[in-house]
């Protein structure tokens, strides 16, 4: 498996002002996720960067990603890389010096995450697709 970036996440204070900002600089399609902002559910907008087949997956290289609210002031863009299981490399991670930020998570029906900081404290997430995810 290629530990390739998978998608991004842009914090934003005001997301429809950022989406507009991306959409006019560089054309992205960015809309927002149905259901979000709803029974806890965060405020989030897909966007995309590249073509996406019917099951959301690049047609030509390139990367899609997210936009959301900012929860903390200092929340920083974030990198989502692919990983066979986020378990086995969240502990690879911490073996490593890693610090685990936010631990593994369900997104229904697409996955799995968990966001650490590396050695240097930058922030990143590991990504497993895993369609059963609840």
């Amino acid at each position: 498996m290629d530990h390739t970036i998978v998608h991004f996440e842009i914090p934003a204070d005001d997301p429809e002002r950022a989406a507009k900002f991306y959409r006019e600089l560089f054309g992205w399609q960015i809309d927002r996720y149905a259901g979000s902002g709803e029974k806890g559910m965060p405020d989030y907008w897909m966007v995309q960067t590249v073509p996406t087949d019917a099951e959301g997956k690049p047609t030509r290289p390139g990367v899609n990603g997210g936009l959301m609210r900012r929860m903390m002031p200092s929340q920083a863009p974030v990198n989502y890389i692919a990983v066979a299981s986020v378990v086995e490399f969240t502990q690879k991670a911490e073996r490593l010096g890693a610090k685990v930020v936010v631990p593994k998570m369900a997104v229904p029906s697409m996955g799995w995450f968990a966001q650490l900081t590396d050695t240097e404290g930058n922030i990143f997430a590991i990504w497993e697709t895993d369609s059963a995810a609840a």
